[in-house]
């Protein structure tokens, strides 16, 4: 499973920035921030009510406390520091927050949703420590003796308790998504009540595009294209809801000794990445880190096991890219995904 913060990246399709104010309400302004955080880049368009208020401090501060508690790639990070081994450190709101929900999707998920393979991650090549090349299978089932979402627990006092020293955290699978949502709180309490929030393609949006008086809408990169080409398969509407996307079909790692291809998502239940005909999949949900989440997991899932486990998921919807044995491409959406296509 990918516990790396890079994901298939969704394009806004509007104009953040080139809007005719003849267009918009007189009484609402929007504001465009855009800039680099979280190993990605961000853009985000938000109503205001004063043409003096500009909120990218705030956005940027939220961004430093997340990381400041769950990233992997700041050695001072509460993570980081749990991870060494550090055991009297009290986790904060934004760690409780991604382990317990983690804990849920690992739960619904029958353990395919597992942030403890942050070792892993790392073995393999996708993550702040150096990897190990020509990695062998020896050496990957020791890492699996201690990976497993069942190893870790948090005590009454906010501690981290491990089964194994070696257990490794990595929430990067939905911490973009989460962070997401506290700027869509922050904006909130501001009150803003149309935005769009978009970090390294995922989505969250709140209300409508008052430049078109419409509603927001974004589309679905194409799994099956080059690099630098940039085609879509659907356009989809959002409206109050967060929409995230997973794939494994251009983040890999090439071994310099063996010259393997390893693709970025890992399967927690055998230690290697994944090998099956699911390109990519899409989740549209009610927040940022769910769809983040479960995008994730899907694409870990067996097949018939994602689409059993989204008939069971009321709040979650999702668009699936998938090869056939000709390895034509073919996709899967729930009803709910489909309602919102553009036709």
């Amino acid at each position: 499973m990918n516990i790396k913060a890079v994901k298939i990246s969704l394009y806004v399709c509007i104009a953040l920035f080139i809007t005719s104010c003849a267009d918009k309400p007189k009484d609402v302004i929007m504001r465009a921030n855009t800039g680099f955080a979280l190993g990605t880049t961000y853009s985000i368009q938000y109503e205001i009510f004063d043409e003096k208020e500009d909120y990218k401090n705030d956005i940027e501060n939220v961004f430093f406390e997340v990381n400041q508690s769950i990233s992997t790639y700041i050695r001072t990070s509460d993570i980081s520091r749990i991870n060494k081994g550090e055991k009297d450190i009290v986790i904060d709101d934004y760690f409780k927050t991604v382990y317990e929900f983690s804990r849920e999707v690992y739960e619904k998920t029958d353990g395919y949703y597992d942030p403890s393979v942050g070792a892993l991650v790392n073995a393999w090549g996708f993550g702040p420590e150096k990897p190990i090349n020509n990695l062998n299978k020896q050496q990957v089932d020791s890492i699996l003796l201690f990976t497993g979402f069942d190893k870790v627990r948090v005590t009454k006092e906010g501690k981290v308790e491990k089964d194994h020293p070696s257990v490794t955290f990595d929430f990067n699978s939905l911490g973009k998504g989460y962070a997401i949502d506290l700027i869509g709180e922050m904006l909130d309490k501001k009150g803003s009540k149309n935005y769009i929030i978009e970090v390294g393609g995922e989505i969250l949006t709140k209300g409508i595009n008052t430049s078109k008086s419409k509603k927001w809408f974004v589309g679905i990169d194409s799994p099956i294209q080059d690099e630098e080409e940039r085609q879509y398969i659907e356009y989809i509407t959002l409206e109050n809801k967060a929409m995230a996307t997973s794939g494994n079909y251009r983040k890999f790692r090439i071994d310099p000794i063996t010259g393997d291809h390893y693709v970025h998502i890992l399967n927690a239940k055998t230690g290697y990445p994944m090998k099956n005909n699911v390109l990519s999949v899409s989740v549209v949900a009610d927040n940022c880190m769910k769809a983040d989440a479960y995008a994730t997991a899907f694409m870990v899932m067996p097949y018939e096991k994602t689409k059993q486990l989204l008939s069971e998921l009321k709040d979650v919807d999702a668009y699936i890219v998938s090869k056939d044995e000709q390895g034509n491409m073919q996709t899967y959406s729930t009803k709910g995904f489909q309602d919102l296509i553009i036709k």
